[in-house]
């Protein structure tokens, strides 16, 4: 199957996950994430404020903030800038999104990013929405990669191209690949 088609199949099924399901499979995947080496040395975690058919990540970020530095990506035109995380200095921004206030910070400075996608193959590759902000983000990034889903989200095998960013890893509520 192509991109496109991909997206539409994937995005209907998410859409069937029941509420419940959508909470209890991230805090499986949370606490799957907590265990990597790499989280627990991570000190800067960019994370995100899911859209509908995303894996939601509230409980990650209500669990963490206690202990990690927290951050969110922004739409800013073509691009996603990273401001930090306070619950209390936040608006809504583009998608419908809570997005944080506060100024943009280097992208450098990020150990972790949970990084959510459309569909994952058992390469590690990545299908976002099609619109590139996170190939463009990671691509200047040293930091450890996840992708989060559900497992239904896992093919075989998805098409890429060359500007496409693997993950280092991808968790969902049955695996670590």
């Amino acid at each position: 199957m192509n991109k496109p088609n991909i997206r539409k199949e994937v995005k209907k099924i998410k859409l069937e996950i029941p509420q419940r399901d959508r909470e209890v499979t991230a805090i499986e995947v949370m606490t799957k994430i907590e265990s990597l080496p790499q989280f627990q040395e991570a000190e800067n975690i960019l994370l995100y404020n899911a859209l509908p058919d995303e894996l939601p990540t509230a409980c990650m970020l209500e669990r963490w903030d206690n202990f990690k530095t927290l951050f969110l990506p922004v739409v800013e035109g073509e691009n996603l800038i990273i401001k930090r995380y306070d619950k209390e200095n936040v608006k809504i921004g583009a998608f419908g999104i809570t997005e944080p206030l506060g100024d943009e910070i280097d992208s450098k400075i990020i150990d972790f990013i949970i990084v959510p996608g459309v569909a994952f193959d058992r390469n590690r590759n990545r299908l976002g929405r099609g619109k590139g902000y996170y190939d463009r983000l990671l691509a200047d990034s040293n930091a450890y990669f996840v992708g989060v889903g559900y497992d239904l989200q896992v093919l075989e095998h998805i098409p890429t191209e060359e500007h496409d960013i693997k993950m280092n890893c991808i968790i969902t509520e049955r695996e670590i690949l």
